[in-house]
C-alpha cells in the first residue's frame, strides 16, 4: 500500500481510573525520528511506544502527545487514626473542664488535627499501565495509518498519470527524429552546392555525412530507457509498493536521460519538448518526496 509521510491519527479511550489520549501527525522527513511529549510520570514508556510506531511507520518526522488523567480519588484510600483522635478529644475535653470553656468539639475540627487523616495512594501496576496505553497507541497509529494511506493512493494516482505524460511527449520526440535528419540532410546539401557550383555532389560522400550525424544524435537508446524508467514506477505504484527511496531513484534516471537528450540534439522543438519533460519530471520528483 502507498502511503504518504503526512497524516494525523488520534485516540481517546477511558479504561479503568485513567482517561487516556493519544495523538499523532507526521510530515516529510528522510528517516524516523520521534517526537514524543508523554507526563513525567510516564516516562518510562517511551522506548515501548517508539518501537510500537516503528513497527508500521518507515519515515517521517513523528510528532506523538500522550496524556492521561486519572480519575480523581480512584486509587486513593483515606485512612483515621482513631487513637490519635480519641488522644485529641481527651486532652481538647479536659482543657474545656480545666479553664471552663464550652465543648463545642466537632468531626470537622479534630479531623483538620495534624496526622489525624493520612491518604494512601496505591502504586500503579506497570504492565497494566502499559497494555492500557498501548492498546489506545495502537488505535491512534490505526487512524494514522488509514489517512496515510488514503493521501498515497491520491498521489500515486497523479504520479502515474505524470508518467503517462511524460511518455506521450517521449512519443512526440521519437515522431520528430525523421525529420529532423532530412532537415539536417536538405541543409547540408545546400551548403554543399553553393560551395562546389556547378560540380556535382557526392552523393556517397553526403549520405555518410547524414549517417554519422544520424548516429551521433542517435536518442533511440535514451527514449527507450526513459519508457523504461516510467514503466518501473508506474508498477511501483500500481502493486503499491511504498519505497520513496528507490522511487527518487528512478527519478533521478528520468533526469539523466533527458539531459543527455537535450545535449545530443540541438533542435528547437525537440528542447521545448524536453523542457515539457523536465517540468513534468519534477513534478513527479515532488511528490515522491511525500512518500514514506
Amino acid at each position: 500500500m502507498i502511503r504518504s509521510m503526512t497524516g494525523y491519527g488520534r485516540a481517546q479511550r477511558v479504561i479503568g481510573p485513567r482517561d487516556i489520549t493519544v495523538e499523532i501527525k507526521a510530515v516529510n522527513h528522510r528517516y524516523f525520528e520521534l517526537n514524543a511529549r508523554i507526563p513525567r510520570a510516564y516516562l518510562s514508556l517511551e522506548d515501548p511506544i517508539r518501537g510500537e510506531l516503528r513497527r508500521s511507520i518507515v519515515r517521517g518526522k513523528i510528532d506523538l502527545n500522550l496524556t492521561v488523567k486519572r480519575e480523581e480519588g480512584g486509587d486513593t484510600s483515606v485512612c483515621v487514626d482513631k487513637e490519635l483522635l480519641s488522644k485529641y478529644l481527651s486532652a481538647l475535653r479536659s482543657a474545656a473542664e480545666e479553664n471552663g470553656l464550652r465543648d463545642d468539639i466537632t468531626a470537622s475540627t479534630v479531623l483538620r488535627f495534624p496526622s489525624v487523616v493520612t491518604t494512601d495512594t496505591a502504586e500503579e501496576d506497570a504492565a497494566e499501565v502499559w497494555n492500557d496505553i498501548r492498546s489506545v497507541v495502537e488505535e491512534a497509529v490505526a487512524a494514522f495509518l488509514s489517512q496515510r494511506e488514503s493521501e498515497g493512493q491520491r498521489l500515486a494516482e497523479d504520479i502515474i498519470s505524470k508518467c503517462g505524460e511524460l511518455t506521450d511527449l517521449a512519443a512526440r520526440v521519437e515522431a520528430h527524429l525523421p525529420t529532423l535528419m532530412s532537415d539536417y540532410e536538405a541543409r547540408l546539401r545546400s551548403r554543399i552546392e553553393e560551395l562546389l557550383g556547378e560540380r556535382a555532389v557526392d552523393e556517397g560522400r553526403l549520405l555518410t555525412e547524414v549517417a554519422i550525424m544520424a548516429d551521433k544524435t542517435a536518442v533511440d537508446e535514451e527514449l527507450v530507457r526513459l519508457r523504461s524508467h516510467c514503466t518501473a514506477l508506474k508498477e511501483m505504484l500500481e502493486n503499491g509498493i511504498s519505497n520513496g527511496k528507490k522511487m527518487d531513484f528512478i527519478v533521478q534516471e528520468l533526469n539523466r536521460e533527458v539531459n543527455t537528450l537535450t545535449s545530443k540534439i540541438g533542435d528547437l522543438d525537440v528542447t521545448r519538448i524536453a523542457i515539457e519533460m523536465k517540468s513534468l519530471i519534477e513534478k513527479i520528483r515532488e511528490q515522491i518526496q511525500n512518500i514514506e
